[in-house]
């Protein structure tokens, strides 16, 4: 099997090379394998040549060249070979019926806002860094670079390689709150006989540790279809891969339950190793019954280090990843865009600091049983 990124390497390097060149000199431009598809982040197998494969590029200039992007754009088209190594260099995709070439030509920033959906000339608000998907920042600056002679890519590259500390922080904070809100039910509806909402109340946990582990390793989420493939990479990835297996496959709901708390057990140690002081275990029993939930204090763990107050004073929802999974916003730039408003009104609106998770407050409140 041939990797997409040697195909595109030698797309470039024998066909589109010389061509930019004489539009540009030779000089002010991005060329690399960036934006959509499997073979970005190196992702591809054989499968992945059935459609949307192949002699595919982005070509970026800085801004102040923006008006050459049609010239290059028009001379590719005209002077492009039909085939690279057999590959043909002008094909239809699903996304454009056309058989023409799959250069992508932008400047810089243009390219970076059609894949983040906000403007990296301007600082981003917390708003605006809590609507970035890590599949979206992965599309701009995840992908090989062939050539890079350009004063603005490494900048943007640089300005997204992680999130700001307080943004982090929080993001961390709500991951943990999450845990500890549904956590719980796992042996709740195992109790009950339940054997369809504990697995999958226990497979939307798995979902948010995982968020968790790449969030402590400071490394940025692609989409669903490889997030199991992207946690084997870090660090810590495949002992929790194994035991993410296991609560997946477990028959009964108190193997499952085990398994989880495992799974959560190793992940608050690798907070610890990350430098925060959670407290040991991060799981016990949820009162008097057979189930489990995270430490009340982890949350505020992480929130204790936030100093900017516009932070710490949202509610813990986390970024736009923590709460929606709904593709037709997570893929449209633009939708994401609009969800910023929404955060904005958050700020102004402060919401009391996080403290005991929801359950736990509910129970002290009214002094009972909170959810049967």
């Amino acid at each position: 099997m041939v990797s997409g990124h040697v195909v595109t390497q030698r797309f470039f390097e024998t066909a589109v090379k010389a061509i930019v060149a004489d539009v540009m000199g030779g000089d002010g431009y991005v060329a690399g394998r960036l934006g959509s598809g499997s073979d970005v982040l190196g992702f591809d197998d054989g499968r992945s040549h059935d459609h949307d494969f192949g002699c595919r590029l982005t070509v970026l200039v800085d801004d102040a060249a923006a008006a050459v992007v049609a010239e290059i754009d028009t001379v590719l088209e005209d002077r492009l070979p039909d085939e690279v190594d057999g590959w043909p260099t002008r094909f239809a995709t699903t996304w454009d019926e056309r058989v023409s070439h799959k250069v992508d030509v932008h400047t810089v920033h243009d390219f970076a806002k059609s894949r983040l959906g906000v403007d990296l000339r301007s600082p981003l608000t917390v708003g605006q860094w809590l609507c970035l998907t890590g599949q979206s920042v992965l599309e701009v600056s995840g992908g090989p670079v062939f050539h890079d002679t350009t004063t603005a890519y490494a900048r943007v590259c640089d300005s997204l390689r992680w999130y700001p500390e307080d943004v982090w922080l929080y993001t961390l904070a709500a991951g943990w709150t999450r845990l500890s809100q549904e956590l719980p039910f796992v042996g709740r509806t195992g109790e009950l006989g339940d054997d369809v909402g504990s697995p999958v109340i226990a497979a939307r946990l798995c979902r948010d540790i995982m968020h968790l582990a790449f969030l402590v390793e400071r490394v940025w989420m692609p989409y669903p279809k490889w997030q199991g493939t992207a946690l084997s990479r870090l660090s810590f990835g495949a002992e929790m891969v194994a035991v993410l297996s296991r609560v997946l496959s477990a028959d009964d709901w108190r193997t499952r339950q085990r398994h989880m708390q495992e799974a959560i057990e190793i992940l608050a140690e690798r907070h610890r190793q990350a430098g925060f002081d959670l407290p040991e275990p991060a799981v016990h029993q949820f009162f008097e019954r057979p189930a489990l939930v995270t430490h009340n204090d982890i949350p505020a763990v992480f929130t204790s280090r936030i100093s900017d107050g516009r932070v710490l004073g949202l509610p813990p929802i986390g970024s736009i990843e923590q709460w929606c999974d709904n593709v037709d916003i997570l893929a449209k730039p633009e939708r994401r865009a609009n969800m910023v408003a929404a955060y904005d009104g958050l700020i102004s609106r402060p919401f009391r600091p996080m403290g005991l998770p929801r359950l736990q407050r509910l129970q002290r409140l009214f002094g009972g049983d909170a959810g049967g």
